[in-house]
C-alpha cells in the first residue's frame, strides 16, 4: 500500500512539476475562473467545443500541487469527450475525492485520475482537487465570471 501512495504522490508531483495543457486557447467558445479563498489557488479553464466535444482544453493560474495537478490530469482526460461526458466525469471525480463510493465503471471511466483518491483523507484538499472541475462545469454550462468552492 505504502508504493501505491508514493506511487501517486510521484504523478501529483509530475503534473504539478510539469502540467499538461498550461495554456490559454486562442478564441476559446467557453471560459471560466475559479478560486479557492481558502489556500488562494486560481485556476482559468478555456474549453472548445466542436459538435459538443472537447476540441481543446487548457487552464492558466496558481496554486497547490494538488489543484495544479488536478486541473492538468482533467485536460487530458477530456481531449475529445463530449460534453456530457465531461459532466458525467465531474461527478465521478467528486464522488471519488470525497469518499463516495465510486462503482467500478467509474472507476475505469477516471482512469488515471483515480490517483486522487487518497484526497479523501484530507478533506480541506477536497477543494484544491476539484477546483478547475468546478470551473470547467462552470465553462460548459456557459457561465461567465467566477466560481468559488465556498
Amino acid at each position: 500500500m505504502a508504493d501505491l501512495r508514493e506511487l501517486y504522490q510521484e504523478v501529483i508531483l509530475d503534473h504539478s512539476r510539469k502540467p499538461r495543457n498550461f495554456r490559454t486557447l486562442p478564441e476559446p467558445a467557453r471560459r471560466a475562473d475559479g478560486f479557492n479563498p481558502l489556500c488562494g489557488d486560481k485556476i482559468t479553464v478555456f474549453v472548445r467545443l466542436e459538435q459538443d466535444q472537447v476540441r481543446e482544453i487548457g487552464f492558466l493560474g496558481s496554486g497547490c500541487a494538488i489543484s495544479t495537478a488536478s486541473a492538468s490530469m482533467m485536460t487530458e482526460k477530456l481531449k475529445g469527450k463530449t460534453a456530457q461526458d465531461a459532466l458525467r466525469l465531474f461527478e465521478e471525480f467528486h464522488d471519488l475525492v470525497t469518499g463516495k463510493a465510486v462503482t467500478p465503471a467509474a472507476g475505469e471511466d477516471l482512469g488515471k485520475l483515480k490517483v486522487f483518491s487518497g484526497v479523501c483523507e484530507f478533506p480541506i484538499r477536497v477543494k484544491c482537487a476539484t477546483l478547475a472541475w468546478h470551473a470547467l462545469k462552470a465553462a460548459l454550462s456557459g457561465g461567465a465570471g467566477q466560481v468559488s468552492t465556498e
